[in-house]
């Protein structure tokens, strides 16, 4: 075998395949928890630091809200005193690294040595053993598996990143970005310390502020439900995820209200099906323009199917938000969802209609893959059309409990969320 090949191989042993399976897919890592709750953990990297720190801590004591802390171990020994407030007020401490390079940059040994001997120095200054470690930059090669293993941690990876560190971030920015993607059992990265803590520092009161007023605590990595390493058995989920988003990108569909911790995600088609026609006699031809409903799967799976239909009551009102606000949903005619949910979703008001035998045995076949997936015995029922027309549906859905908006009559109204 020749030369290069080997290094090849090499190569994807010893990057390649970490990188895919361990800092894509998460195995081993803890990266986030169940989605049952209004739980988040954030997190903090590359602190403490006296100038940036403090104003972290004091932001999170307002709030009530307590973090993990994935310090360096330089910076911790020279700063026991902030490591101590740390502590002092309930956040959890990590160790992220004894030297601050990714690992694609660093020897083997060096990549082996450093989660061991970061944890240490960490340790000594807290007082007692460290569990988790997130390395630099969320890099992965061998040697740091194998370093983490050694050294009995367990790898704090994230499922939310604040990208806080980028130059174009600013605070206001990062309130809206973590609003939108923040959700249930996730895991959020941002940074006390570094080109990060500038952003943060500003932008976390606002943050906590917009959290809590969805209802969400803030809790560290080590109190975050369902928050263990993901295994073999968790990949299909983790995988399945993956597809749905990437699926949702190629269609143009997005989280309605453009929120990732609402129920379902739309986005627009022309209508499927031929031969439909309303209960009130209105037909729906083929290639109408129609708004499609997903759910979003893992939300309903840790919510369970009682929460889930009082969740749908009300995120329902964000799609028919979404219908006259996105300028791609406004000729849309009718809404409707392809699934096995059909008796759920009658009982918020929509039809249902037959499938035709071949789009039926498809979908079932889809929806037994997700079951499987997800946990759940595969014995899906018969997926049927759930459809509502436009104005039907935004009579039902379309007044916020508020009062802050009304869109009975298709038009655009402004609008704060509920």
């Amino acid at each position: 075998m020749k030369r290069r090949t080997w290094v090849a191989l090499g190569l994807l042993a010893y990057i390649g395949l970490p990188y895919l399976l361990v800092q894509r897919l998460g195995l081993g890592l803890i990266r986030e928890g169940r989605q049952g709750e209004r739980v988040v953990a954030l997190t903090f990297d590359d602190g403490p630091d006296p100038r940036t720190t403090p104003g972290v801590l004091d932001a999170l004591r307002e709030a009530g809200a307590r973090a993990t802390f994935f310090v360096m171990a330089g910076r911790a020994e020279a700063y026991p005193e902030l490591v101590a407030r740390i502590l002092a007020e309930g956040h959890e401490v990590g160790a992220h690294g004894a030297r601050h390079r990714h690992a694609w940059g660093r020897s083997p040994w060096g990549g082996w040595r450093d989660p061991g001997e970061a944890a240490r120095r960490v340790a000594g200054v807290v007082g007692r053993p460290v569990r988790l470690h997130r390395p630099p930059h969320g890099g992965y090669t061998l040697a740091t598996v194998l370093g983490q293993r050694a050294a009995g941690l367990t790898g704090a990876h994230w499922s939310v990143e604040g990208q806080d560190w980028h130059p174009d971030s600013t605070p206001e920015g990062l309130r809206s970005r973590l609003g939108a993607r923040v959700r249930p059992g996730a895991v959020v990265v941002l940074h006390d310390a570094g080109p990060g803590a500038r952003v943060t520092g500003l932008g976390l009161p606002g943050l906590l502020a917009d959290l809590r007023a969805r209802g969400y605590r803030m809790v560290p990595v080590g109190e975050l439900e369902g928050a263990s390493p993901l295994t073999p058995a968790d990949l299909p989920r983790r995988v399945m995820g993956g597809l749905d988003a990437l699926l949702d990108r190629l269609g143009g569909v997005r989280y309605a209200g453009g929120r990732a911790d609402g129920l379902f995600r739309v986005g627009r088609v022309r209508f499927p099906l031929a031969g439909v026609r309303l209960a009130d006699g209105t037909p729906v031809p083929r290639g109408t323009p129609a708004a499609e409903f997903h759910v979003n799967n893992p939300l309903m799976v840790d919510l369970g199917l009682r929460r889930s239909v009082r969740l749908a009551r009300e995120d329902f009102r964000d799609v028919a938000r979404d219908l006259v606000t996105r300028p791609e949903l406004r000729d849309a005619e009718v809404v409707f969802c392809l699934s096995a949910l059909s008796p759920l979703l009658a009982t918020l008001g929509f039809e249902t209609h037959d499938l035709p035998a071949t789009t039926a045995r498809r979908l079932h076949l889809w929806a037994n893959l997700l079951r499987r997936a997800y946990g759940s015995p595969p014995d899906a029922p018969e997926p049927k059309l759930s459809v509502m027309g436009r104005a039907a549906f935004l009579e039902r859905y379309g007044t916020a409990a508020s009062g802050e908006w009304a869109v009975g009559s298709g038009k655009e109204a402004p609008s704060t969320h509920h």
